[in-house]
């Protein structure tokens, strides 16, 4: 596995939360819009913590570090085995899918 540093995850997370964010609006129940809001607050918060830290320590390796963030996991390989039926534009399942792969290879504790 190839160690991420914080940098590179601050991006990876702002990606895919963008990638939620349209996907939520594309939602078309509000039983697959909480599903997404769920994953958008736990990504919110990892981002929150993450951005407190001084910019000398972006280069040190990444950990999790809210456990939001560490269940949100769970509903991301979720979404990721049912993107089709979860997402209904092609172009948006295409973006979800390698962003929610890179973040499901992050490293976890």
């Amino acid at each position: 596995m190839v160690t991420k540093n914080i940098a590179n995850v601050v991006n990876i997370l702002e990606e895919l939360l963008a990638g939620l964010d349209q996907a939520y609006w594309e939602a078309t129940s509000v039983d697959r819009k909480d599903f997404f809001y769920d994953i958008i607050s736990a990504l919110h918060l990892e981002l929150s913590e993450l951005n407190k830290l001084s910019v000398q320590d972006h280069d040190l390796e990444y950990e999790p570090i809210t456990k939001e963030f560490r269940f949100a996991r769970t509903k991301l390989s979720r979404l990721r085995r049912q993107l089709e039926e979860y997402v209904v534009r092609s172009t948006t399942s295409m973006r979800l899918e390698i962003l929610i792969h890179d973040v499901v290879a992050l490293p976890a504790l």
